[in-house]
């Protein structure tokens, strides 16, 4: 059974705030080491204004961004580690592979393939549609009580 962690909720859940929160909506799987985040990518978006403004493409660290995010969603909604901050440790083995534009939905299916403690790997998928947009793994480290 999956949790539905709407805006609301995430906002609750992880502290970032416009205009450094880019997930949307995060399915979490019922183990707390898996989900899938949604992003809508639209014109609006403050970075468009700049990166590539006559042909917008979102920039690949907002991906990757986005993608950590809902993992800090999935893991911090958690029992163990609730009420906590997650930060970025590293990114490992990141590919690129679709050009993502505003109309575009972001899925992305994220499991924590290593948690040690504090300490774990994320591997992440981004599609758009069946296609995949990036690829990677993401190191983090949650702040301890």
């Amino acid at each position: 059974m999956k949790k539905i962690v709407n805006i609301e909720e995430i906002m609750e859940i992880i502290p970032h705030r416009s205009p450094f929160l880019f997930v949307d909506k995060v399915e979490v799987e019922e183990d707390g080491l898996k989900g899938t985040g949604f992003k809508n990518v639209t014109i609006n978006e403050y970075f468009f204004q700049g990166h590539f403004p006559n042909k917008p493409v979102l920039p690949g660290v907002i991906i990757v961004e986005t993608m950590a995010q809902v993992g800090s969603v999935i893991l911090l909604s958690r029992e163990d580690f609730k009420g906590r901050i997650p930060y970025f440790a590293g990114i490992n083995k990141f590919r690129f592979k679709k050009v993502v534009k505003p109309g575009d939905t972001l899925r992305m299916e994220v499991e924590i393939t290593k948690l040690r403690g504090t300490i774990g790997i994320g591997h992440g998928i981004a599609y758009v549609g069946e296609e995949i947009a990036a690829e990677g793994e993401f190191m983090f480290a949650i702040e301890k009580k």
